[in-house]
């Protein structure tokens, strides 16, 4: 790809455009498996990655590929991999060896219906394994939840950026409605550090200093417990420091909706059409799935009549929705599943029902 000027934009397809955003990040490593509806991103690195020097290999599963994305994270340089749903599942058992070894890494779900092969069509069932279950143990990742192409694109720089700084794997959660829409976009202009000199890398010493053992096993459960609890540590200046979420309309709001990704789109459609009906609905938008705005819904539930998560799953982040309002308020839920998209039309009608009809 031709290097573009200040603020030009390019139409791209959402993977090409995710695959680009982190070779312009610095990651030279690629490591993945052909599955639906993200195998543009595995694609676009096979073309790009000789070009530039980097490493593009297709392993021989989704386990080897994670593998593979652990042994370049341990040398320390950037590395990634991308799958969909099911692949992702394959690759937990990784994840979790790469939380424990304290290594980053970006992995990539661009989801599709589910469970078990399910299907091709977008969705967002995989909340709940992103967040709370990303591999075995006590661990969590980053999660970020892009709503367009553009901010899928941040995201990445983003991803890479935090995974360096607190030394663990971060996931873009996207979709394959995201995945395969196009938009214009532009690259953020950063500056790319140098990735192969961490201090911790087993990269080879020169006999310049002492060996470096990357691991996740330790046989002291005092010792693997001073581990984890120095591993929280970090995740509470994380969840200090970098909770990200938007909010639209919030301020007058009787209900709030609670959606992200690809679906708060159509809930800011549904919204906007609400607002010129005289109902007063507004959105928070959470663009951290981990850390998650708690916060910010605690506070919304000071003066808002109830909340609505709105999703493409049967229901998994309305979990977090009511854990953050603790009871103060109603939550309500409405979505689908399976790859069926929810409409504008469907969430104002929801919104209407929980408001009581004419304002």
């Amino acid at each position: 790809m031709k290097q573009l000027a200040s603020n030009e934009k390019v139409l791209m397809k959402g993977n090409e455009a995710l695959a680009e955003a982190a070779i312009q990040a610095g990651c030279r490593h690629f490591f993945g498996y052909p599955i639906t509806p993200q195998t543009e991103v595995a694609a676009y690195m096979a073309k790009r990655m000789p070009k530039i020097g980097g490493t593009y290999l297709q392993a021989e599963s989704e386990v080897a590929a994670i593998n593979m994305v652990y042994g370049a994270a341990a040398a320390g340089v950037r590395a990634m991999t991308s799958s969909s749903s099911p692949g992702i599942s394959l690759k937990t058992e990784g994840i979790s060896y790469l939380a424990g070894a304290d290594l980053p890494a970006l992995i990539v779900n661009v989801q599709r219906g589910s469970p078990g092969l399910g299907g091709i069509q977008p969705s967002q069932a995989d909340y709940w394994q992103a967040t709370k279950a990303p591999g075995h143990g006590d661990l969590h990742i980053l999660v970020f939840a892009p709503s367009t192409i553009q901010e899928m694109v941040d995201m990445v720089f983003d991803a890479f950026e935090l995974a360096d700084t607190y030394r663990m794997p971060a996931m873009i959660l996207a979709d394959g409605m995201l995945g395969q829409m196009m938009e214009p976009i532009s690259f953020p202009e950063k500056q790319v550090k140098q990735f192969d000199k961490f201090s911790w890398a087993s990269c080879g010493h020169q006999g310049k200093r002492s060996h470096n053992v990357v691991n996740s096993l330790y046989l002291k459960p005092e010792q693997l417990e001073q581990m984890i609890q120095d591993r929280f540590q970090r995740y509470a200046e994380i969840q200090e420091k970098h909770t990200q979420w938007e909010e639209y309309l919030v301020e007058d709001a009787d209900l709030v909706v609670v959606a992200y990704g690809a679906t708060s789109r159509i809930v800011r459609s549904a919204i906007n059409t609400a607002r010129n009906q005289d109902y007063k609905v507004g959105m928070i938008r959470p663009k951290t799935l981990w850390p998650y705005p708690t916060k910010a819904i605690q506070q919304a539930a000071q003066h808002v009549k109830g909340f609505l998560s709105v999703e493409m799953s049967m229901g998994q982040m309305v979990d977090d929705v009511r854990l953050a309002v603790n009871g103060k308020v109603p939550v309500s839920f409405f979505g689908h599943t399976g790859g069926v998209v929810p409409t504008p039309a469907e969430v104002l009608a929801e919104i209407k029902k929980l408001l009581g009809g004419n304002q």
